[in-house]
């Protein structure tokens, strides 16, 4: 899959707020898990995302549930802010 705009801002996003040092965009798998074996994120790191995302894309994670399926991966989370209107040069 080639990665769009939305996915490297988004993977930027993820590297600046948890102070991944030495990452890039392209270290993350756009399909891995975030959480678990994949980037090994926790709950913490779920509560800063969710915070980065609203304030630099303007999009709400509503509840719990709807942050744990739209956390799941990039490309998730990118599917996610496209339904809530996030345009691909946001």
């Amino acid at each position: 899959m080639n990665q769009t705009s939305l996915h490297t801002k988004v993977k930027q996003l993820i590297i600046d707020r948890l102070q991944l040092e030495g990452m890039t965009p392209t270290d993350i798998d756009d399909a891995a898990p975030l959480f678990g074996d994949g980037l090994g994120l926790d709950s913490i790191d779920a509560l800063e995302l969710v915070i980065g995302i609203e304030k630099t894309f303007g999009v709400r994670i509503q509840d719990e549930d709807v942050g744990a399926k739209a956390f799941a991966s990039v490309n998730s989370l990118v599917e996610f802010m496209r339904s809530r209107g996030v345009s691909e040069n946001a």
